[in-house]
């Protein structure tokens, strides 16, 4: 062989790679690694538990939301807001280890974001109710962004306009007319 023909294979060679290559990861294969990695840690922490328990992934507005249910009662003690906030920080945690990026995955256990949307909703009927009878400003007890950022939804439903107070675990949602 000539150092011409080497060099050919060589050429050819490298555009084979480069034509063989398989196409750059976009954000849905980046989401989708996300949401297995996220589905993977919760299958095992279920597992430790010796809980039975459907994994259901979902992907809005590009936010991974993982909801796991059962068909009895043996999530319960899971779906408590304590736990399954700090449930949500490990999953994010170990979503984090694994790929190198922030993770703002939404974690859901027997129904309890369901259950919270119920009860920030009362928060802020009773807020409105407040303001409605006279009061300037109704504030709301402190929460994580999330569930601030659901009373900020639900405040502009209802005709009012909502701020967010105070820092870290002092944060909290102020409602005015």
């Amino acid at each position: 062989m000539t150092e011409q023909d080497t060099a050919a294979v060589v050429d050819t060679t490298e555009d084979e790679q480069v034509l063989g290559q398989a196409p750059e990861e976009d954000g849905e294969d980046e989401t989708r690694d996300e949401a297995d990695i996220a589905a993977d840690y919760i299958e095992e922490l279920l597992d430790i538990c010796d809980l039975d328990g459907d994994i259901e992934i979902e992907e809005r507005a590009g936010r991974v939301y993982l909801t796991v249910t059962d068909d009895g009662e043996a999530l319960r003690v899971l779906a408590k807001p304590d736990t399954v906030s700090a449930l949500q920080e490990l999953t994010r945690i170990a979503v984090q280890a694994e790929t190198g990026e922030f993770s703002r995955l939404i974690l859901d256990i027997g129904g309890s974001r369901d259950a919270r949307a119920t009860e920030l909703q009362r928060l802020v009927d009773t807020a409105v109710e407040r303001i409605e009878a006279g009061s300037t400003t109704a504030a709301l007890p402190p929460m994580s962004s999330y569930e601030r950022k659901l009373v900020h939804d639900l405040v502009a439903e209802k005709g009012f306009h909502s701020e967010s107070e105070g820092e870290g675990r002092d944060r909290h949602t102020v409602v005015t007319r």
